[in-house]
């Protein structure tokens, strides 16, 4: 199992109809099979995820934030995770709003290095 407690990912790819960028950090934490996650920059100005970690790493979580318009948005997200040749973890998601327009997109986040 992927232990994602401490880890530190930013957007690197997302769809049209979503709103984090390459300005959008993520700082997750992991308790037992339990991830919690704070994100910022960019569109949005503050949010939060919760969810599961899955045995083959997997998570699926739901999100809301506030964004730069003042909105509350929200939704649900499973992300599959790739192990790179550095060691870092690049997550593919595929992840649905559950507010006003119910669409659907798919993005890519990138564990940053580490600085040691």
């Amino acid at each position: 199992m992927i232990n994602y407690d401490g880890r530190n990912f930013v957007s690197v790819e997302n769809s049209d109809n979503g709103e984090v960028s390459s300005k959008t950090h993520f700082q997750y934490k992991q308790e037992g099979s339990i991830l919690t996650a704070s994100y910022s920059g960019g569109d949005i100005i503050k949010g939060c995820m919760i969810g599961l970690v899955y045995e083959d790493g997997t998570l699926l979580f739901n999100y809301s934030h506030v964004n730069r318009k003042n909105e509350i948005r929200g939704g649900t997200c499973t992300s599959r995770p790739k192990i790179l040749e550095d060691g870092r973890v690049r997550l593919y998601e595929k992840w649905k709003w559950t507010d006003k327009d119910q669409s659907e997109g798919e993005s890519i986040v990138e564990e940053l290095a580490s600085i040691r």
